[in-house]
């Protein structure tokens, strides 16, 4: 990755045109829906390349490019669009690399959003997914049809944080010129540089640790600009999923702390993960940056960290002491979604009905534990107390 200094002038200054907006320190939201010409010529010209210009905010506004061109920058990417939603750049992403009759090979259980897509939407156009164990890139190679044109990857993903070998498999999809794709979620640009390893379009819910303060969604597609132009020309002004100018801003105020708040929850995580670890009451516990962890030497080399989502077992669990557990926690919401500021528990089962529960599928223990910006010790205390009474 680049420097720090590299990462607080991307934070801090980059595409920052402060003069233009009376040297204000936070940039203005630009609310305006559209945008006036001073002559019919330069209003042919916005029209001939929306993506050269202020023309209609469908497509790109002020507040929303200095956004743009700091999150590209933090992907190392020539270029990226920010859409309203993680799921929108999902959808944009896929769509914009396959057509009728093609087929995409994914790794098993992505993002409830992807597949969905990849199940109910694309099949109507003839499109098929093949859905492989990602931890072996022959696996991807076995799935490859001589119709494959994409590759979707999700590493580490949200729940056993599996991990794929990404210089193996865009090695892999250079050579059959397949367009690959990854949700780079858990890492986010500091932790993890997909673009930098080859992949084509890398996606991050910015959602999440970008925003950091759960009040707002946001999604971001980086990659060429060939490869940003077409999705731009195309899916992003179509579907008109583009980012809200008050949503880029909310964006902008957390990105300027994201490092911050990055190196603090990675700290809370080792403490937890600690204590969880030596509990007797607990099973097991996936992090990928725990010794433990069946692919710890590949996220080592790959991920210069991870941060607050974790997964543990309880010893013996069942529907009702994994209920129990997570109703117990008094200082961890019951809620989805991760990397604001406060401390969040999600249970597998709480997808399930009570009658489907099978204990004897390891996946339907799964408790997924994400640390936000509370003191460790404040944390560590909830969750003994919830443990001990189980």
């Amino acid at each position: 990755m680049s420097p720090l200094k590299d990462i607080s002038y991307i934070i801090n200054e980059l595409a920052e045109d402060r003069e233009s907006y009376f040297n204000a320190i936070a940039p203005p939201i630009m609310q305006s829906s559209n945008f006036a010409f001073k002559s019919i010529a330069a209003l042919r010209t916005a029209f001939e390349d929306e993506m050269g210009g202020y023309l209609y905010s469908r497509g790109l506004n002020p507040t929303g490019d200095i956004l743009r061109k700091k999150l590209a920058a933090l992907d190392q990417a020539e270029d990226c669009l920010v859409f309203g939603s993680g799921a929108a750049a999902i959808f944009a992403g896929v769509l914009a690399n396959v057509k009728a009759g093609d087929h995409i090979v994914s790794v098993k259980s992505p993002y409830t959003w992807a597949q969905k897509m990849f199940d109910v939407i694309l099949p109507r156009f003839g499109i098929t997914t093949t859905y492989v164990d990602g931890t072996d890139t022959k696996n991807f190679e076995a799935a490859l049809k001589p119709y494959t044109t994409l590759i979707y990857l999700e590493s580490p993903n949200s729940w056993t944080f599996a991990i794929q070998d990404l210089k193996e498999v865009v090695a892999l999809a250079k050579a059959h010129n397949i367009v690959t794709m990854i949700d780079n979620s858990y890492c986010t640009p500091i932790y993890q540089r997909p673009i930098a390893l080859g992949i084509d379009l890398s996606m991050q819910t910015a959602t999440k640790y970008i925003s950091g303060h759960s009040d707002t969604l946001g999604g971001v597609l980086s990659g060429s600009h060939i490869m940003i132009k077409k999705i731009f020309d195309s899916e992003y002004l179509n579907v008109g999923s583009g980012i809200s100018p008050f949503n880029a801003w909310l964006l902008l105020r957390g990105l300027r702390t994201l490092p911050a708040r990055l190196e603090r929850i990675t700290v809370t995580t080792k403490k937890v993960l600690e204590f969880l670890k030596t509990h007797p009451k607990i099973d097991k516990v996936l992090f990928p940056l725990d010794a433990s962890f069946p692919q710890y030497q590949l996220a080592r080399t790959q991920m210069d960290g991870a941060c607050g989502l974790m997964t543990i077992t309880l010893k013996n669990g069942t529907m009702e002491s994994i209920t129990r557990f997570c109703e117990s926690l008094r200082h961890f919401f019951i809620a989805v979604s991760w990397g604001g500021h406060e401390s969040l528990v999600i249970p597998k089962c709480a997808g399930l009905l009570p009658g489907d529960f099978d204990k004897d599928n390891i996946e339907h223990q799964y408790i997924r534990i994400y640390t936000g910006l509370e003191e460790p010790t404040y944390l560590i205390d909830d969750l003994n107390q919830a443990l001990n009474g189980i």
